[in-house]
């Protein structure tokens, strides 16, 4: 008889994906309308500035903007430059 496979205690439904490969959401970073940077895995606003770094481990600093939306459905990540 075969067991079902061990659940993490912090997810509950993982087992459902232990079977299929898991995506990566990477974001097209907007700034004024148009994409500045692409293929984002990672960002973090401190001091007045977003830092982003991209799949390949490239990273950009956009300082005075701040994180206005994030639209995983269309991988956007949408900065508004702050007022001086």
């Amino acid at each position: 008889m075969q067991m079902p496979p061990k659940q993490s205690p912090y997810n509950p439904d993982s087992h459902l994906n232990s079977s299929r490969e898991r995506k990566m959401c990477e974001f097209n970073v907007i700034l004024n309308g148009k994409t500045v940077f692409k293929d984002v895995v990672y960002a973090k606003t401190e001091n007045n500035s977003v830092t982003v770094k991209s799949i390949l481990g490239e990273a950009k600093e956009f300082k005075n903007c701040k994180i206005t939306e994030v639209d995983v459905n269309a991988t956007r990540l949408v900065l508004t430059a702050l007022k001086p």
